[in-house]
């Protein structure tokens, strides 16, 4: 249970997987109690997701959560594709425009650790080994069945409930949803090797063949995690024989079984007794080193020696998604809601932004300062995403393992000619790294033109700073828009001209007065002055306690992410930015305030039309 005082029932959370604890600890900053159970005892030792996106990241660091993740994972810095023994393609993410140009790779059971702990500083701990068995939804609110390990019952009323319990997920089954689309069926095969080969450590390489798609991540330290797709005579083989055992299609070499893992995917029905006696025998049914070293040789031309293997499993998905995110007082995030292929590394980073994109509204909602419709725009933001994200990697999947016809055509002789493509590889490397996700379409989105700058709807990007005045008062100093926003709140950023600078505008051409000196410009100065007082003043009884408002402009020097070059050069200019990262309004400060104005009462807050607004209108 939280420590928050926020008097409210909890919100109930079902999985502590990455979602299931990127949404407490969106509800948890906000002081919003929470619930988070999951029916494993202990957390799995070992998982499918292994890959941090830099956007993800970016999220991490404005929950000031990112450094023990960089302490520990091991970065990759570009991706390279090979067919037929020859490198076809080469993405490198130095380019891009973060903090973070790589793809961090690090066990989905370390990133768990790690949001547990900052989560328990919240004070929300973990409940494990309770399940939940059952819950409805009635004319009063929700009631949920819980049962604990000891074998306690426990019925609780909800606020809200988060399905966070991945591909099997209870939540959904008792929803009555199912998946919908095509299914596109794969098994893999995932192996942690120790490994010797002359490459950077700091790459990763994917190897398309007739035979199937191989992929070798580096973890560091000389460890790589092996990810193959199977031959259908092999998913038949490996299927039959665990299912005549009784024991999960996907198992772990491992002492623990993997079925305690919630991130589990497709296991076929079993009972408890038919699983343990699986159990007792997943060390054999799991990949061996041999086996490996042979896929290795078949698909990989590269030399390379594979000495041990650290862990290996087998696991089965269908591509497939649900068709509603939301229903009544019940949402589904993650694997709950979408699983699909793991190329491209996009599965658990989907999962945690969605879960930050659901969190502050949810807390908006429940504390009475927002409209419940509000929440539907969970579904409207996140569902295109998601699907966009399917199609992808099964295209991906399927472009890999062509044997013949267009897809392999595609494959081995128009990729590298588009690789080489300036725009292209850019547009590429931005979509992996998740820096390319907007919600320009979104009915939260409010855009203006200005001169430069993102747009409303896209991810506010970082950008050094010189601050000129914020919450706490007039304090100068240099910092980083990152280091400035706070994701327990909206964050306005007004963008005005550095001392001693008068710049013409069509709202504030430079009067005829300064000719005669600093007269007329301290004249525009004190002007320009009052409409930025009015105009915080406003948006604060818009989004009251809601927002922390920063006058910025440019830290002056020599620096790559200048705010000019980043946020465009219109002065004075706001940007809204969202409690996850997302900017949902910008524009001028003298033109656009009754616009922002009604788009805030209309989405954010559940007030009257302000005075400042009427008398605008």
């Amino acid at each position: 249970m939280s420590a928050a005082t926020y008097d409210a029932a909890p919100v109930l959370i079902v999985g502590a997987g990455p979602t299931g604890l990127a949404a407490a600890m969106s509800l948890a900053r906000a002081h919003i109690p929470v619930r988070l159970i999951d029916k494993a005892r202990e957390p799995a030792p070992h998982s499918r997701a292994i890959g941090i996106q830099a956007r993800t990241l970016e999220l991490f660091e404005q929950h000031r959560i990112v450094e023990p993740f960089l302490q520990r994972g091991h970065r990759a810095r570009a991706a390279n594709l090979h067919s037929s023994g020859q490198r076809i393609a080469r993405l490198d993410f130095d380019p891009l425009q973060t903090r973070y140009p790589y793809l961090l790779f690090l066990d989905q059971s370390v990133t768990e650790r790690l949001l547990t702990e900052h989560l328990s500083s919240l004070g929300v701990e973990v409940e494990r080994g309770v399940e939940l068995t059952d819950f409805f939804q009635g004319v009063d609110g929700l009631e949920a069945t819980l049962q604990h390990a000891d074998g306690r019952v426990e019925t609780l009323q909800p606020s809200w409930l988060i399905g966070a319990d991945g591909a099997h997920s209870t939540v959904r089954h008792r929803l009555g949803l199912s998946f919908a689309g095509k299914t596109f069926s794969q098994t893999f095969l995932l192996a942690d090797l120790a490994l010797d080969v002359d490459w950077p450590d700091d790459e990763l390489n994917m190897f398309a063949s007739g035979e199937g798609l191989a992929a070798l991540f580096p973890m560091g330290g000389g460890i790589y995690r092996l990810i193959a797709d199977q031959h259908a005579n092999v998913v038949a083989l490996v299927q039959s024989h665990l299912a005549a055992q009784g024991a999960l299609v996907r198992t772990s070499s491992s002492a623990t079984s993997s079925s305690a893992n919630p991130m589990s995917d497709e296991p076929i029905a079993a009972s408890d007794d038919a699983v343990a006696k699986g159990a007792a025998t997943a060390a054999a049914d799991a990949p061996t080193l041999e086996q490996c070293r042979e896929l290795v040789a078949r698909r990989i031309h590269h030399p390379m020696r594979l000495t041990s293997l650290v862990w290996s499993a087998y696991f089965h998905l269908n591509s497939r998604m649900v068709e509603q995110l939301r229903t009544r007082r019940v949402f589904l995030a993650g694997d709950a809601g979408h699983v699909h292929s793991p190329a491209g590394a996009q599965g658990m980073n989907t999962g945690i932004q969605e879960a930050f994109n659901l969190g502050w509204k949810l807390a908006r909602v429940m504390k009475g300062e927002a409209p419940e419709r509000l929440l539907d725009t969970y579904h409207a933001e996140r569902h295109p995403i998601e699907r966009d994200v399917l199609r992808q990697t099964a295209f991906v999947t399927h472009m890999a393992e062509a044997e013949r016809g267009p897809l392999k055509l595609l494959r081995e002789k128009v990729m590298p000619l588009l690789a080489q493509f300036g725009p292209l590889r850019d547009a590429a490397r931005t979509r992996v790294s998740e820096l390319s996700i907007q919600y320009r379409r979104s009915p939260l989105t409010l855009e203006r033109v200005l001169d430069g700058g993102p747009r409303a709807g896209e991810r506010a990007p970082d950008a050094l700073v010189h601050v000129v005045d914020g919450p706490l008062g007039r304090a100068p100093g240099v910092g980083c828009v990152f280091d400035l926003h706070d994701p327990a709140y909206f964050s306005l950023f007004l963008l005005v001209e550095a001392d001693g600078e008068l710049e013409a505008s069509p709202e504030h051409p430079i009067p005829p007065a300064v000719s005669n000196g600093a007269n007329g410009a301290a004249n525009g100065s004190a002007s320009r002055e009052a409409e930025l007082t009015r105009f915080v003043a406003a948006v604060e009884r818009a989004l009251p306690g809601a927002v922390r408002v920063w006058r910025i402009t440019d830290a002056g020097g020599d620096h790559t992410t200048s705010l000019a070059d980043t946020y465009g050069r219109t002065r004075p200019a706001f940007y809204l930015v969202r409690p996850d990262g997302y900017i949902c309004a910008r524009g001028r400060t003298a033109s656009d305030l009754t616009g922002l104005l009604r788009h805030c009462e209309s989405w954010f807050s559940k007030g009257m039309l302000t005075e400042e607004t009427s008398a605008r209108v």
